[in-house]
C-alpha cells in the first residue's frame, strides 16, 4: 500500500473513530456525572462513609488542610480579625508556638464552620454563624466564639476560639498538682497562657451524633511548666455500627502516625473520662480519644501530633453528617435524643474538668464556656427501656465501651 492511500486510509479510520466517540461521550459524561452526583449528595444510607472512603468520591467541604502558617490572604482565612495584632502574629509565627497555635485554631475554626453551613445552604436553609469577637476587659487577650442556632440540620452549633494569658489563680495550679504537676512557687498566681479550640455540634435529626472535640496549649511559667490539654468524642442517639467505626477509624489513623500506642490509650482515658459515674458508669457517649497533659515527647512533636488529630475532625464527623441528616425520625426519637442531651448536660455541668476551669479562670466568659449546653433537653423519671429496643442497644454500649476499630 502507497503512502498517500496509507495516509487516506488512516484519516477514514480516524473520522469514523471520532464520530463514534462524539455519539457516544454525552452518555458516558452524562453517566459518571449522576453517579458522582449521587454519591455526594444523596449517599447511601447505610455505609455513606466507607463508600467515600472506598471511592475517594470526597466533596470540596470534607477538604481540610489547616496548617500553623500565617496566610497570605487572613480575612479569607479567618472567621474575623485575630486576637493577637496581625502584624506581630505575623512576625512571631515562625519561632513562637503561641503564636502558630493561634494561626491554627482561626483557619480550623473558619474551616469547620464553612462545612457545617454547608448543610444549612442545602436545605436552603438562612441560618448562618453568628461572630462575636470579643476581648477581656483586663485587656488579657479574647476570643472569637461563632454559633449557628435553629438550622434545619443543627439546632446549635458553637465553634470557639480563645487566646488568653494572665495570672492563673492558686486555687487552678493545685488542681494541676493534684494530677502530678510539680511546681516551685506555692500559694502563689502563676503567669499562663492558653490558645484553644473548641466545639459542640447538636444537630437536629437524632439520628445524627453530637459531637465535641477541644485541642488546646497550654502554658504555665514556673520552672518549665508547659501542658497541653486536648480531646474529641462522639455522643450518638441511636447506634449506627459503620458511623462509629469510620469515626474511630479516622482518630486512630491520626494517632498511629506518631505512636502506635496512643490511639488505644487515649481511647480508653476518653472511655473513663467522659464516664458519668452516680449514673453507673454510664458513658457519655462512644467515646474517641482525650489526653491531657500532653507534653512527654519534644515541643514540636507534640504540638504536630495536636494538629493532626484537630486536622481529622472534618473528614471523621462530617460524613457522618452527610449519611443521616435527611433520614426520617419519630417523635420517640426525638424524646430520646433529649433525654440523652439531659445527660450530656449533667456531665458537663457537673464532671467536667473543662467547664470547672473555665469558671475558675478570672475574667472568665460565661457566655462561651456553657455554649456545649444543647438549646433543649430532658429528663424523666424512672425510664424504662424495652431489652430489645434501639435504646436498650446503645445504653448497653454506654455501660460497657465497645473496641470500634
Amino acid at each position: 500500500m502507497s503512502f498517500s492511500r496509507s495516509a487516506i486510509f488512516a484519516a477514514v479510520s480516524f473520522y469514523r473513530f471520532a464520530r463514534q466517540c462524539k455519539t457516544v461521550a454525552p452518555y458516558v459524561l452524562g453517566t459518571a456525572a449522576t453517579l458522582t452526583y449521587f454519591y455526594t449528595h444523596n449517599p447511601v444510607r447505610q455505609h455513606h462513609a466507607a463508600v467515600l472512603d472506598d471511592f475517594l468520591l470526597k466533596p470540596s467541604f470534607l477538604n481540610t488542610d489547616v496548617s500553623d502558617t500565617y496566610p497570605n490572604k487572613p480575612l479569607e482565612s479567618f472567621m474575623a480579625e485575630p486576637i493577637t495584632d496581625k502584624q506581630i502574629l505575623q512576625k512571631n509565627a515562625p519561632n513562637s508556638y503561641q503564636a502558630r497555635m493561634e494561626i491554627f485554631i482561626l483557619k480550623l475554626q473558619k474551616q469547620f464552620c464553612q462545612s457545617l453551613e454547608h448543610f444549612e445552604v442545602e436545605q436552603n436553609s438562612n441560618s448562618r454563624f453568628l461572630i462575636d469577637r470579643w476581648t477581656r476587659e483586663d485587656g488579657h487577650g479574647g476570643g472569637i466564639t461563632c454559633v449557628l442556632q435553629d438550622g434545619e440540620v443543627f439546632e446549635k452549633a458553637g465553634v470557639n476560639i480563645s487566646v488568653v494569658h494572665g495570672k492563673l489563680p492558686v486555687q487552678a495550679i493545685e488542681q494541676m498538682r493534684a494530677r502530678g504537676h510539680q511546681f516551685t512557687a506555692r500559694n502563689v498566681p502563676l503567669d499562663f497562657f492558653v490558645a484553644g479550640i473548641s466545639s459542640v455540634i447538636h444537630p437536629r435529626n437524632p439520628h445524627v451524633p453530637t459531637i465535641h472535640f477541644n485541642y488546646r496549649y497550654f502554658e504555665v511559667t514556673d520552672v518549665d511548666g508547659k501542658v497541653h490539654w486536648c480531646g474529641t468524642d462522639l455522643t450518638p442517639y441511636y447506634l449506627n455500627e459503620n458511623d462509629c467505626k469510620h469515626f474511630h477509624s479516622a482518630l486512630k489513623k491520626s494517632c498511629d502516625k506518631y505512636d502506635l500506642s496512643f490511639y488505644p490509650k487515649y481511647k480508653k482515658w476518653c472511655d473513663d473520662y467522659f464516664n458519668i459515674s452516680y449514673r453507673s458508669n454510664e458513658r457519655r457517649g462512644i467515646g474517641g480519644i482525650f489526653f491531657d497533659d500532653f507534653n512527654d515527647a519534644k515541643q514540636e512533636d507534640c504540638f504536630n501530633f495536636v494538629k493532626s488529630c484537630a486536622n481529622t475532625v472534618i473528614p471523621s464527623y462530617i460524613p457522618v453528617v452527610q449519611n443521616n441528616y435527611q433520614r426520617t425520625y419519630t417523635a420517640q426519637e426525638r424524646d430520646w435524643q433529649l433525654l440523652r442531651r439531659g445527660r450530656y448536660a449533667e456531665f458537663n455541668l457537673v464532671l467536667d474538668r473543662g467547664t470547672k476551669f473555665g469558671f475558675q479562670t478570672p475574667g472568665a466568659r460565661i457566655e462561651s464556656i456553657l455554649m456545649s449546653l444543647p438549646p433543649l433537653a430532658k429528663w424523666k423519671y424512672g425510664l424504662d427501656l424495652k431489652e430489645d429496643s434501639p435504646e436498650m442497644k446503645l445504653m448497653k454500649v454506654l455501660k460497657q465501651p465497645k473496641e470500634w476499630v
